[in-house]
């Protein structure tokens, strides 16, 4: 915990993150994992809004099959129902909105169309019920649990405009699709635009160690921690800012720099788009889909029994083909690591055709 004392690594991982954001998002707030910067993102926002005298501010937009944790705070902003229909009486009530999933493209709409068509959902909601609505919660670009639904970017840029008129938050939960995952350090590039929460975990120690972070803007710190404001925001985690998981983040983001990991993504996953462009026209696969260092395909499976054992006997098939692949339902997705090799491409591509060969025939 840091106590209100600090460390050299957590200042300058701090700094250095801020910097990746042209300083829109000077301030950072420390946790463990994801769900932890879900709930602190939550309640950041709310009491922006408490310390503003806008005290009925405090309900929450998510996205229909979004997931941002299973704490409950972050649960609650989630919507599938298999994490919590168990739960369902101890969660606030969220308001949930149309996805702008990419996949209707299939039904004659293209991904401009169908990200316009959500946008027009949600402006009718704050039209409403702005004035009790602290802010909305979405995953950029791609839906990660939610069978990697992936969307338009301009449906970003209007999410912002749509915010900024109706006065409430968006908070960016980037924890799965940060850290380069869509070809850029933040999905939320891709629009140009910057959320007044960020959240990132995941990727942002290389997997080595827990850590998760919120970012934030002048604005709202000033809100929360100015010095004579008796409402200041009391949070804190026992491990918060830890100073190996930082050293371990500042290790991530100089390999990030010193080996050009960007600009590596932007060559791979070219390489391995083209590698299975094969699955686009099987007769088994739809909406075969593509989105940085995230790729997904739909299997038609007419058998009811089928679809209840598809995951599963995917999973082993692709673990005895040394793949760890874990299918949401009958969508198979691949989220590689960033450092593969030629042959580990190879590789890969190859032992997802063989294990889609032994599952299906």
């Amino acid at each position: 915990m840091l106590s209100n004392l600090t460390h050299k690594p957590v200042i300058k991982l701090s700094e250095k993150l801020s910097s990746l954001t042209q300083y829109k998002l000077g301030h950072c707030f420390y946790g463990s994992d994801g769900a932890s910067a879900v709930e602190v993102a939550l309640k950041m926002s709310f009491h922006y809004w408490y310390n503003k005298g806008f005290l009925n501010k405090k309900k929450f937009i998510c996205l229909q099959n979004s997931y941002h944790g299973e704490t409950l705070g972050a649960l609650a902003v989630t919507n599938i129902q298999s994490f919590k229909e168990i739960y369902t009486s101890l969660l606030n009530k969220t308001y949930i909105i149309t996805t702008p999933d990419s996949r209707n493209i299939n039904k004659g709409n293209s991904a401009n169309e169908i990200a316009r068509c959500a946008i027009f959902d949600l402006e009718i909601l704050l039209k409403k019920n702005h004035n009790k609505i602290a802010a909305i919660i979405i995953e950029p670009l791609v839906q990660c649990a939610g069978g990697m639904i992936m969307y338009d970017s301009i449906y970003l840029k209007l999410v912002r405009e749509i915010c900024n008129n109706y006065n409430i938050h968006l908070i960016a939960d980037e924890i799965a699709v940060g850290c380069g995952r869509t070809g850029k350090f933040f999905a939320c590039e891709h629009a140009e635009i910057w959320p007044d929460f960020l959240c990132l975990s995941k990727g942002i120690t290389g997997g080595y160690l827990p850590l998760s972070l919120v970012m934030t803007t002048d604005k709202i710190y000033n809100s929360i921690y100015y010095k004579n404001n008796i409402n200041i925001f009391l949070h804190s985690h026992s491990y918060s800012g830890n100073p190996l998981a930082c050293c371990a983040a500042l290790a991530t983001l100089e390999i990030f720099n010193k080996d050009n990991i960007l600009q590596r993504i932007s060559q791979d996953m070219k390489k391995i788009t083209k590698a299975l462009t094969s699955l686009i026209t099987h007769p088994k696969i739809i909406n075969f889909r593509q989105k940085g260092m995230i790729w997904a395909f739909d299997v038609i499976i007419e058998d009811p029994e089928q679809i209840e054992t598809f995951s599963k006997k995917f999973f082993v098939a692709a673990l005895k083909n040394e793949l760890l692949l874990r299918p949401i339902g009958n969508t198979v997705y691949l989220m590689p690591p960033y450092i593969l090799n030629k042959n580990e491409i190879q590789h890969m591509t190859s032992a997802i055709f063989q294990t889609f060969n032994e599952v299906i025939t």
